[in-house]
């Protein structure tokens, strides 16, 4: 069989990875592929920067449209990130027929149906494997192996900063500030965290499990997003007490009246959960079929080689369907383009859980049957509540878990309870899923 002649946009901690990985595992590769793979073009911003042994500067440009326009290049790896300019090269290397394996998830998440349309019109692939959760392979899993099943959830931990940030203020008792400057220093987290910390980087990423799930053509703004930042020590010593982990989710569902459940939060899991253990910067995902049922993924979700070990897998993968002349063998999106539908999406006010809520007070008679009043004018039924604290001319916390309430009635709850003279602090919700 003939060469996969390739070239590369970025060449980053990715891509020297991908480089890498294709030079010590070439044998491995060709003899899965049946033909190797070759390099011939590779954009960088800086030409000159020493990128290790693994690149030749001979190969290198800062001008990434000749990567897409060499005649001799057949597909085109970026790595670069961004949505632009990012979008437009690859628009132009599937509008010249040429396929795609991108790591970029901010991209596909944003603009991946646009590509993949293209993609499947002029007849090229579009892969996009490490674009979620690195190196585990969870993209593959949903697009092929649960291809016979209706997936009824998917909920995972995908993104490792703030894993890692709510696993170390678990284990070392500090609040969030400590924990993140700990995870900037450990180079767990950006100088700038706010996409991995807020929420947005988790939302990508279950944008596009939901369209492998689900076969649903969804906007980010359709995602109810909840950072880990409002989590403090205290909430996860409550949450400890009542045998719980707070862990950074992200959560689909597919509801009985065909609209889905989407979610990014942090929220309390049992202990005995299988994603309680998933720690540190690992990520995880947990796929609930109707027919298989459960099924965990765990691993590495970012770093330069277990990502770069998915690009290459993508890679490989279209090389064979090049070798076949088998292009969108698997749909890109699980389903078919004509089968793709934009969902209903369930208003996350009309979402039903169980909620953990934290309240400030001062400690006097009465104070409780405030609480309870409120709650209850708005439906919101008292499962447990205990106070921390007692006798001192300091505030208390009061903490209350409920059974299944809706979420506009909690929150009306909150607000009525926040206005009354007898609450010092903002009072704290968190949403209780069920593993």
């Amino acid at each position: 069989m003939r060469n996969i002649r390739i070239g590369m946009i970025g060449c980053g901690v990715v891509g020297q990875g991908i480089m890498r990985l294709l030079k010590e595992n070439a044998a491995s590769i060709e003899a899965r592929l049946g033909g190797t793979i070759e390099v011939r073009r590779i954009a960088a911003r800086d030409t000159e920067k020493d990128r290790g042994p693994y690149v030749p500067k001979e190969l290198l440009t800062y001008n990434p449209a000749e990567v897409v326009n060499d005649p001799s290049v057949e597909l085109v790896v970026e790595v670069m990130g961004g949505v632009e300019p990012s979008y437009e090269y690859l628009k132009a290397a599937l509008e010249a027929g040429k396929s795609v394996v991108t790591a970029n998830k901010a991209l596909v998440a944003a603009r991946g149906h646009e590509l993949i349309e293209l993609a499947e019109a002029r007849g090229a692939d579009l892969y996009f494997e490490a674009a979620v959760a690195g190196g585990v392979p969870v993209i593959r899993v949903l697009r092929e192996a649960f291809a016979s099943d209706r997936i009824r959830a998917v909920r995972g931990i995908i993104n490792g900063t703030s894993n890692y940030i709510l696993s170390r203020m678990s284990e070392a008792g500090i609040d969030f500030g400590p924990a993140l400057a700990e995870a900037q220093a450990k180079g767990y987290a950006e100088a700038d965290p706010t996409l991995d910390v807020g929420g947005g980087d988790a939302a990508h990423k279950l944008a596009i499990l939901a369209t492998l799930a689900y076969g649903a053509k969804l906007e980010l703004n359709q995602i109810a997003t909840t950072g880990i930042d409002q989590v403090s020590a205290l909430d996860i010593r409550f949450a400890a007490r009542f045998g719980y982990v707070i862990k950074p989710l992200a959560v689909s569902l597919a509801l009985p009246n065909g609209a889905l459940d989407l979610r990014v939060q942090p929220a309390l899991i049992s202990k005995k959960s299988v994603l309680a253990s998933v720690n540190g910067a690992l990520n995880a995902v947990y796929i609930e079929g109707a027919a298989v049922g459960p099924c965990l993924l765990s691993g590495m979700g970012a770093g330069a080689l277990p990502t770069a070990v998915s690009v290459v897998s993508d890679i490989l993968d279209v090389g064979r369907n090049l070798h076949s002349a088998a292009h969108g063998r698997v749909p890109q999106r699980s389903f078919r383009g004509d089968r793709v539908t934009v969902p209903s999406v369930q208003d996350i006010r009309d979402h039903r859980c169980r909620f953990y809520l934290r309240f400030s007070v001062p400690d006097r008679s009465g104070v409780l049957g405030k609480l309870a009043s409120v709650l209850g004018k708005f439906d919101v039924s008292i499962e447990q509540m205990v106070q921390d604290g007692h006798e001192t001319a300091q505030p208390v916390f009061v903490v209350v878990l409920t059974h299944p309430a809706r979420e506009g009635d909690v929150q009306n709850a909150l607000r009525e309870i926040a206005a009354l003279d007898v609450v010092t602090a903002t009072p704290q919700a968190l949403r209780i899923e069920e593993l």
